[in-house]
């Protein structure tokens, strides 16, 4: 409703309208009305308020959204990958709405916990899931059963950003490059491993991927998060690690371990000067982690647009860019529509890849 009309509604409808044309005028207190008179007066004074109330009540959700604070549930605990990226979001995007955005970390078997909380959530805008690629393309890949349907029970809002991948070595590796790294894995099969996150996370696929596009035969390691993963590998237990930035860079300053590639189509721009692995003589690599904001399925459209538009914002502002850019984060703000389109396109880039692999979840 635009703001002409909101006022003429105001004008036709306001209290002050509604207690006009319920009271009786001059010459009626004048002549003293009798009770049926007084009766019929007031059955109509009554009836023009109980309408005055429910035109009010309609017409307010449409220019009140957010009318109180806005949960922002996140599948991973605090301090993690998701956790990092959606708090500075959160902070920023309550400024943009006008009231308070709580992140509520609600862990569990990779991000289900919280997706089917969101899943069962009211569908008025109030609760948003910040979810991964685990939510929304990898979990209904490798579960065999889930509480949530990915595709029927979410409105997606905006895809918002990717924290970049990387892999590593430990510094008795003899590899100063990606190509020099499958060369040895061509040399040794089997002979070589790698350790990620999880079963099913970006840092597994990664390797899967590699494994098949290079010809090469690597065993997974998985982990109950990264930074186990990061402790064996400095401790010299594997040779091999897959993870994002924030993970790995403070080790990779230190010498504890040493930087070969970024699993992104082409180089990151926040690092510039280490190689893609497609440049490894595998065109087409990619294997990014990413995050996205979505509602319950059947939020009012309305809603979806107002909370696209202020993480856009959010998602664009110079402030953000440099906290995520500290973080080793891109952000990537979407309309609803690409983020459905960018969603489909990943389905289809790792269906093949979790089937060929047999990966399944625990």
């Amino acid at each position: 409703m635009d703001a002409r009309a909101e006022q003429a509604g105001r004008a036709l409808v306001g209290p002050g309208a509604c207690r006009r044309q319920g009271q009786p005028n001059d010459a009626g207190r004048a002549r003293g009305p009798g009770p049926s008179t007084a009766s019929a007066v007031g059955s109509a004074a009554r009836a023009m308020t109980f309408a005055c109330a429910a035109i009010l009540a309609f017409m307010a959700p449409a220019h009140a959204f957010p009318d109180r604070p806005v949960r922002l549930l996140v599948g991973f605990t605090p301090g993690g990958g998701a956790d990092t990226a959606a708090r500075p979001l959160a902070v920023r995007l309550a400024d943009a709405l006008g009231q308070q955005v709580v992140v509520d970390n609600r862990p569990g078997s990779s991000g289900n916990v919280a997706a089917d909380m969101a899943a069962r959530a009211l569908p008025d805008g109030h609760t948003l899931l910040f979810g991964t690629i685990a939510t929304f393309v990898i979990n209904p890949l490798i579960y065999d059963r889930l509480t949530y349907d990915a595709q029927r029970d979410f409105a997606p809002v905006c895809l918002a950003a990717a924290p970049v991948n990387v892999v590593i070595v430990h510094p008795s590796v003899p590899a100063g490059s990606m190509k020099e790294l499958l060369a040895l894995m061509r040399a040794k099969p089997g002979h070589y491993n790698y350790g990620s996150s999880g079963i099913g996370g970006t840092g597994h696929l990664a390797g899967e991927l590699l494994a098949r596009m290079a010809g090469v035969r690597i065993t997974h390691i998985p982990y109950k998060g990264g930074s186990a993963a990061m402790a064996d590998l400095i401790g010299g237990q594997i040779p091999v690690v897959i993870t994002v930035v924030p993970s790995a860079m403070p080790h990779v300053k230190a010498g504890r371990a040493r930087l070969l590639a970024v699993t992104t189509a082409k180089r990151s721009g926040l690092l510039p000067d280490v190689p893609a692995i497609a440049e490894a003589g595998l065109p087409g690599f990619e294997a990014n982690n990413w995050y996205g904001v979505v509602a319950p399925a059947k939020t009012p459209r309305s809603r979806i647009d107002r909370l696209n538009r202020e993480i856009v914002q959010v998602l664009e502002s110079p402030g953000l860019r440099e906290a995520y850019h500290a973080q080793g984060i891109e952000p990537i703000p979407s309309t609803p529509a690409g983020f459905v389109d960018y969603i489909r396109a990943e389905q289809a880039r790792w269906s093949r890849v979790v089937r060929e692999a047999g990966i399944r979840a625990d």
